[in-house]
């Protein structure tokens, strides 16, 4: 009789324990960072820990699946993104789940809901639409799972824990550093003709990338050294929607038809991206009959290195998504382990709720005279792509 008593207190004990230690995990897992901190240290700290709070369950559950949900697969750097990530995912031991939404808002969100309900332990997400996500979000976060914003910061979010990009303002900083320099703004007389391409209103980049060029070149259309013919200068007006190629192009050959058929020589071209550069480039050759302008780009895309080369493009940024996906699998890995990832900022990346912890890479620009060193010589493209 005796033992059977104590067998009952023991059995009662076990019982009592799983019952607390239920609790505190589901406690654990609705654990979230203060958005309404009053400073961004604090801000930054608090994203930092929800994201300690949510990798524990990740670990627990015992699975390494990775969820990576990219925009679309009608650009050439997305397909490289996506390539590249999860190829660096699967040598560091993850199973990975990605997929691409052809640019559709409702198809992303569907597709991040179905890594939440399959499991996923760790989502990492380049957005189509910054503002679009926080229904699959909330329900990320409510299941304890950790998500790394990438290349496009998600907003209005607390359930971002990580942000890895390029320096996005670098990027315009050096596009418009770059027509400066080649049309010698500071010494020559001008006046120059200038006219402004940048990406989609809903890319919190595409802001970035405008704001680093035009810090650069507005002093110069303020004092008349620049001239925007067509009027078209404020981000509302030179936005290109989905950084569609069509779209760039049918504007270029708008502002071609009314302002340079009469021979009218245009200067530059900023182009926030390669895309957007392909539309202008296409425009031109077909309606244009002047020497080509500086035309700036970014992604190093094949076609515009094409282009680069036969002198039809002046430059592109090289964001090298290689080393974005490197840092990305390492804030991963910080992630499952319950650690904090390697960030570099903190201060910059405010997604109105709170400052994001977030890694930047460093972009450089690739023209006619490096694209060797940089493309080729790197592994990132063989000589035969770019014939």
């Amino acid at each position: 009789m005796k033992k059977k008593v104590i067998s009952s207190l023991l059995a009662a004990t076990m019982v009592a324990s799983l019952v607390v230690g239920c609790g505190t995990s589901g406690e654990s897992a609705e654990a979230t960072a203060d958005s309404g901190s009053a400073s961004t240290e604090e801000s930054a700290d608090e994203s930092a820990d929800a994201a300690d709070e949510a990798a524990p369950a990740a670990d627990e559950g015992g699975s390494k699946l990775v969820g990576v949900a990219m925009p679309t697969k009608d650009l050439q750097r997305w397909n490289q993104d996506g390539s590249n990530m999860e190829q660096q995912l699967k040598d560091a031991g993850y199973e990975v789940d990605i997929q691409y939404a052809s640019n559709d808002v409702a198809t992303q969100v569907s597709q991040i809901e179905n890594m939440v309900s399959n499991g996923c332990q760790v989502l990492v997400i380049a957005s189509i639409d910054g503002e679009s996500l926080g229904t699959p979000l909330a329900a990320a976060k409510d299941a304890g799972i950790p998500v790394i914003a990438y290349d496009r910061l998600i907003m209005n979010s607390d359930a971002v824990s990580y942000y890895a990009t390029f320096d996005n303002y670098m990027v315009g900083t050096k596009q418009g550093e770059y027509i400066r320099d080649n049309l010698d703004l500071d010494n020559a007389a001008g006046p120059f003709n200038l006219e402004v391409f940048t990406g989609d209103p809903g890319d919190n980049n595409a802001k970035f990338f405008y704001n680093g060029a035009m810090d650069v070149l507005q002093p110069y259309i303020d004092e008349g050294k620049l001239v925007v013919k067509s009027g078209q200068v404020d981000f509302a007006t030179v936005a290109t929607a989905n950084w569609s190629t069509e779209t760039a192009q049918a504007r270029m050959d708008a502002i071609l038809a009314a302002n340079y058929s009469d021979g009218t020589k245009l200067d530059a071209v900023l182009c926030s991206n390669d895309s957007t550069a392909l539309g202008v480039e296409n425009s031109l050759a077909a309606a244009y009959t002047g020497d080509y302008p500086i035309i700036t780009g970014q992604d190093c895309d094949i076609a515009n290195v094409k282009n680069m080369i036969a002198g039809k493009q002046s430059m592109s940024i090289f964001k090298d998504t290689r080393e974005l996906a490197t840092q990305t699998v390492k804030m991963v890995d910080a992630l499952m382990a319950g650690g904090e990832a390697e960030v570099n900022d903190t201060e910059s990346y405010d997604n109105g709720t709170g400052i994001i912890p977030t890694y930047l890479c460093e972009p450089v620009f690739a023209d006619a005279d490096n694209y060797k060193e940089l493309l080729i010589d790197s592994g990132y493209y063989t000589e035969d792509d770019l014939k």
